[in-house]
């Protein structure tokens, strides 16, 4: 990268440029939350490094992050009947395939997705080489990146020193086009994302203290605590004695031994058991809220039972629409632009490393494509099982009876026939008919009433 011009270029701006608060820690409130008065005083406040040890709140970033993660990605181009198909270029592939020296493709899109979904914003710094083509991407850390906006409105990167980046300064402005910003949602600011933690912090921070409180509570022997105390009066030694006997007989290892009292005293509870205070309840009360932020539906992270579907398929698309989609779809386009890529050119997800099927929907999605004419039977066999052409393939086929409307719609329709069948004669009647003729009629008829009956 060429620093120095760079920084001579933004050397040459009088006017200097203002930083927008909150960038560095992914929101726009981003020094102290506390979820009650007092709560800071009490190292209480929530940040994304202590939501994330709720178990909810990592389930829900991870197994989004993964799921994108896996998608294959591959560059695309427009054809002329207007459908992408993949493609190859020398200019752009590399960097899809490898997109840095310490990073495969999925742990470059894991780590996007993760800054996002956790501080709300990634930065991905470029790196050109000597034509201006991009050779490798890195996703920055979030807290050290500052965003910066000059009176003329433009936009610039306050970065900080990144080894793994080639940042070896202690600090480096860039303009815009050096870096890809993609933000969560911009809830203040157009240039600033915030992460579902900001909503869902205080129900993360609520069950972290519920998780405390249990190994608390089960490390006294699953025993509420209490006090004694008796009708005599006794002194401060006497006191502090009982203190230190209970202490060392009764607690911690030793919960849960006989206690012999004296001096009248006795034993009463002062606080609830987990039955009584709803404990579990409450925790996956605090789980499904993070999920609810996070668009995830709470089965999908082991709170609560799943649908009774016997095809998982709907669930798989109800989780795409509603989490997934907006993520991926906004990933394509920051690469798209963030690689600078001309048209007809453009990058995609292959969904249906997500959306698998199982060997009977295969089976009948490829029956019903090839019977209707949709596929051939060369395209269902790479599409849904992974196999390789055979030949006579390559066309689509339909069934013969089918005809087109505008040639069904020119056909006369049937008229009723005009010619009557002839009449049978009756046998009463003898004119025109022999004896014989007569006879072997009324033969006849009596072999077919045989018959009959």
């Amino acid at each position: 990268m060429d620093w120095g011009s760079i920084t001579k270029a933004l050397a040459s701006l009088t006017a200097p440029m203002r930083a927008l608060v909150g960038t560095g820690r992914g929101g726009w409130f981003p020094v102290v939350r506390e979820p009650y008065t007092g709560a800071w005083q009490q190292n209480q406040e929530i940040t994304a490094e202590t939501s994330l040890t709720y178990s909810a709140v990592f389930a829900c970033a991870t197994l989004i992050a993964s799921d994108i993660g896996k998608l294959g990605l591959r560059l695309v181009q427009l054809d002329d009947d207007g459908i992408w198909t993949e493609t190859t270029s020398a200019a752009f592939s590399p960097v899809l395939r490898k997109p840095n020296r310490y990073q495969n493709r999925i742990e470059f899109i894991t780590a996007w997705v993760m800054s996002k979904l956790i501080h709300g914003n990634t930065y991905v710094l470029k790196e050109r080489d000597a034509r201006g083509v991009i050779v490798a991407l890195y996703v920055l850390d979030p807290t050290r990146v500052t965003v910066m906006v000059s009176p003329m409105g433009e936009v610039f990167y306050k970065l900080s020193k990144d080894d793994l980046a080639g940042l070896e300064g202690e600090s480096v402005t860039v303009p815009a086009r050096e870096i890809i910003h993609d933000k969560m949602v911009p809830l203040y600011h157009p240039l600033i994302g915030v992460s579902p933690i900001h909503a869902c912090g205080i129900a993360a921070l609520q069950g972290l203290s519920i998780q405390n409180n249990s190994s608390a509570f089960f490390q006294n022997g699953a025993r509420p605590s209490g006090i004694l105390t008796t009708p005599q009066a006794l002194t401060d030694a006497q006191v502090e004695s009982l203190k230190a006997k209970w202490g060392a007989g009764y607690t911690g290892a030793n919960a849960g031994k006989v206690a012999l009292l004296s001096h009248g005293l006795t034993y009463e509870q002062v606080t609830v058991n987990a039955a009584d205070a709803q404990l579990i309840e409450q925790l996956e009360w605090t789980a499904t809220t993070v999920c609810s932020c996070f668009h995830l539906q709470p089965y999908m992270i082991s709170i609560g039972d799943p649908p009774p579907y016997a095809n998982i398929e709907p669930l798989t698309i109800q989780y795409y629409s509603q989490c997934l989609q907006e993520k991926i779809e906004h990933l394509e386009l920051c690469l798209d632009e963030g690689l600078e890529l001309p048209k007809p050119y453009g990058t995609e997800f292959d969904l249906d490393d997500l959306m698998r099927m199982d060997s009977l929907s295969k089976n009948e999605a490829a029956s019903k494509a090839i019977s209707s004419g949709g596929m051939t039977i060369n395209e269902a066999r790479k599409r849904y099982f992974g196999l390789g052409p055979v030949a006579g393939g390559d066309t689509p086929y339909v069934q013969q009876q089918y005809w087109p409307l505008s040639q069904l719609s020119s056909r006369p329709i049937p008229s009723t026939p005009t010619n009557q069948p002839a009449a049978m004669p009756d046998p009463d009647d003898d004119t025109g008919a022999t004896p014989d003729e007569l006879e072997r009629m009324y033969q006849k008829a009596m072999a077919v009433y045989a018959r009959v009956a």
